[in-house]
């Protein structure tokens, strides 16, 4: 063994035992410990704290009441004061008559349990291996508590790593494609193109949802710039682009009130697309989608995005989770499942809140936005992003 190695971790159960006579020491670890239990051992109250500031981790301790200068209540009241101590489960032993009252004052002290001498062996390891096998489940699922927020943390920046990288090489994708539709003369050329481009652009949202969802994930929300917007303009200019994507679609809007407000307006955008592109996706062909801007309230401005068609009841309180692709109908449009989530994550960091309603053949989503958002101070958006129509 190499000396200047470092001695491998002691994963033992520790168990502590204070009494002020060391034959009682010597028999209570006779009876405790084994392989699997370290017994400490203190003559005294402050020995006692000396050692719980070397060990927090211990999973019983076993006090005697009448110890001179501190005895085992005003230890008891020491152990609990403290945040790094106070959840150590505590049995008091005495060799004192029933009659004392005892057992009282060592509860409200918070003992677990009260114990007189003579301690009946069997009782004792019985009682205490239950206390031995609790901390070792205890510390069983910290440990694979720990293991699985590392692999959680460790797939977020694996994510969000790809998602980064993968932008690169697209765009080159997407420039040659467009280089493609504008030197070619031969239609086939072009409409190989113009799907190249179809195709590039999708990568590019499911990409951005990637990104999004990682930045929720990591900084518990999304970063806002907001600035002051005319809802009805917003809703305008995302419109005419869901039209250019959707020609066979009738998509129209209404407007009442005051559509301005304070929001971030290349968020709420993406709310908007990703509502209409599932209405156009998913809603009856022959029914309008629909866009209602409400301002007629003085503190909020709520907008609905209404289409044709239902959502299967038990499918509606799930529209918000991500990664929900695996609940689309086969041959229907397909995504990641993260628009819903990403949409509503954009509007709860605005202080408003998202909500869908689906009967009588109508499936309607309802944003309230208040029209003073106010995000904290600190956060800076790093880049408008878009989100594809895929929840």
């Amino acid at each position: 063994m190499n000396p200047t190695s470092a001695p491998l971790p002691d994963d033992r159960i520790k168990c502590l035992l204070v009494d002020d006579v060391p034959e009682n020491l010597i028999a209570l670890e006779a009876l405790l410990a084994s392989d699997r239990v370290q017994v400490l051992k203190a003559q005294s109250g402050p020995q006692a704290l000396e050692l719980l500031l070397d060990h927090s981790d211990i999973a019983l301790a076993l006090l005697d009441v009448q110890m001179p200068d501190m005895n085992g209540f005003e230890l008891a009241e020491l152990i609990r004061g403290s945040e790094r101590t106070r959840h150590i489960p505590l049995i008091f032993i005495t060799a004192g008559s029933r009659e004392q009252n005892w057992q009282f004052r060592g509860y409200e002290s918070g003992a677990v349990d009260f114990l007189y001498k003579p301690v009946d062996p069997y009782m004792l390891r019985t009682k205490a291996n239950v206390f031995f096998e609790l901390h070792e489940r205890k510390r069983a699922l910290a440990q694979q508590l720990e293991a699985r927020t590392e692999a959680l943390r460790v797939n977020e920046m694996f994510m969000a790593v790809l998602s980064h990288d993968l932008r690169t090489p697209l765009q080159a994708i997407i420039m040659g494609a467009t280089l493609m539709q504008r030197q070619s003369d031969d239609a086939r050329v072009s409409s190989l193109a113009q799907r190249m481009l179809q195709s590039g652009e999708r990568m590019s949202c499911l990409i951005e949802d990637l990104l999004d969802v990682t930045r929720i994930r990591q900084a518990g929300g999304l970063a806002l710039t907001p600035a002051t917007v005319s809802m009805l303009t917003l809703v305008e200019r995302t419109l005419d682009e869901v039209r250019t994507g959707f020609p066979e679609r009738q998509v129209g809007s209404l407007c009442s009130g005051d559509s301005n407000g304070f929001w971030d307006g290349q968020r709420i955008s993406q709310v908007i697309a990703n509502l209409v592109g599932n209405a156009c996706h998913h809603g009856s062909s022959g029914v309008p989608v629909l866009v209602e801007v409400d301002g007629t309230a003085e503190d909020q401005v709520v907008v609905t995005v209404s289409n044709g068609g239902t959502i299967p009841p038990e499918l509606v309180p799930h529209l918000f989770n991500p990664f929900r692709s695996g609940a689309r109908p086969p041959g229907g449009h397909h995504g990641l499942g993260l628009g819903l989530f990403i949409a509503q994550q954009i509007v709860l960091s605005h202080g408003g809140r998202i909500s869908a309603e689906s009967r009588d053949d109508i499936t309607s989503f309802r944003v309230e936005l208040p029209r003073h958002a106010k995000p904290d101070s600190s956060t800076v958006m790093a880049s408008p992003l878009r989100v594809a129509p895929d929840a």
